[in-house]
């Protein structure tokens, strides 16, 4: 299968001494950057210097990467530039509008889980009814207040279907891997600063080691800062969000938001890892000139084993009713019978309008693609899988 478009080798062919050189330039580069955030949120850096800060530490992780490929690097200028005019957009904007703090965030549900358990479509049914609302693609790309000019906000989402249509042409599968559409709900992780979404574009092990050590609270803290600015002057609605990275920092997400509902989806780990391995190798062929599929799955297989153990031992000494359990084969075998019981333990009513949903939910192309791996491409075998993640796979979901 091949993963990147043919015109992609070319294009990174060509400009590998250009990489080469902006590489060996990081710091000066990171400036520009930085100076390029500041005039499109119009605001300080200095208002966040140690957010700032880690992403310096973050980009000369990246400069380090030698197989990097020109759309990889630039990938990561971009991104990251794009994370730090947001950044420091909402922080102007709290600044400029204190009341914006004061915005509630009330009762959000968030959806955790391993990949490939069924996170994203049961995220889709759950924003159907209207009190409920999630990020969308495009507000988490260019994050501004939500009564913004109606002009502006055309420019904004076409500026983000542009990104997604970058995607899909330098990539011929991510659209079954991972569609993503600028006016369609979209994993939060985007909002949040730091984490495991970078490793999936590069190994980065000094980036893994700060990342494992770090305390989240200030960037779960700037997730719920985003969300009050998206909802500022907008009618208030239960946010439900959705992320598999989430797993790994469930203490700090239930602390900064106290009254959250998390909906785990679970499903033996035995039949995702592939599957995530293989969307991990497609981020890895878009960055890389070269890459080793074997060392995906140790690597990941270790996040996640860790991922989980940590999440458990969370879900251990919180309240029970800050948890709803969702096995994947009980969805998929009968989601018309369990969607009306997980509404009813979040607290909303299942109506002939949320059947309808539903139908139509399902019924999307790619609802219910197959994604499926062998794990040996990928350097584990399922024994691996079952000493990684202990008895979790064991447990009956």
């Amino acid at each position: 299968m091949r993963r990147t478009a043919r015109w992609l080798t070319a294009v990174n062919t060509i400009s590998a001494p250009r990489v080469s050189a902006q590489r060996s330039r990081v710091d000066s580069v990171f400036d520009r950057m930085v100076h390029r955030a500041e005039r499109r949120a119009e605001a300080d850096s200095a208002v966040a210097q140690e957010f700032v800060d880690s992403y310096r530490f973050l980009l000369r992780e990246v400069a380090k990467q030698d197989s990097l490929s020109m759309v990889g690097w630039q990938g990561f200028v971009d991104d990251m530039t794009r994370r730090m005019t947001n950044h420091l957009r909402v922080e102007r904007l709290i600044s400029e509008h204190p009341e914006i703090a004061d915005e509630p965030i009330a009762r959000p549900i968030v959806v955790v889980g391993l990949p490939r358990t069924a996170t994203t479509v049961t995220h889709k049914i759950l924003i159907q009814p209207e009190g409920n609302r999630a990020p969308l693609m495009w507000e988490l790309m260019n994050t501004h207040r939500g009564d913004i000019d109606p002009k502006l906000r055309d420019k904004l989402i076409k500026d983000a279907q542009q990104m997604a249509s970058l995607a899909s042409k330098a990539s011929p599968v991510w659209d079954l891997i991972h569609p993503m559409n600028a006016l369609q709900p979209e994993e939060c992780v985007f909002a949040l600063p730091h984490g495991y979404q970078f490793i999936t574009r590069a190994a980065m092990p000094a980036y893994r080691r700060w990342a494992d050590e770090r305390d989240y609270t200030e960037d779960y803290g700037h997730l719920k800062r985003v969300l009050q600015v998206l909802q500022w002057n907008q009618p208030r609605r239960r946010w439900v969000l959705k992320s598999p990275f989430h797993l790994f920092n469930l203490d700090v997400l239930l602390k900064v938001f106290d009254d959250a509902t998390i909906v785990w989806m679970h499903r033996d780990p035995s039949t995702v890892m592939g599957s995530w391995c293989s969307l991990v190798e497609t981020g890895r062929a878009l960055h890389h000139r070269s890459y080793d599929p074997s060392k995906i799955g140790p690597e990941w297989l270790d996040i996640f084993g860790k991922g989980v153990a940590e999440a458990r031992a969370v879900r251990s000494a919180a309240s029970r009713e800050r948890f709803v359990d969702v096995p994947y084969h009980s969805f998929t075998a009968d989601p018309h019978g369990l969607m009306p019981k997980l509404f009813a333990q979040l607290g909303m009513a299942w109506t002939d309008t949320e059947e309808a949903n539903l139908e139509r939910v399902l019924a999307r192309p790619g609802m219910r693609r197959a994604h499926e791996y062998h794990l040996s491409r990928y350097g584990i075998e399922l024994d691996d899988v079952e000493k990684a993640f202990g008895d979790y796979g064991r447990l009956g979901f």
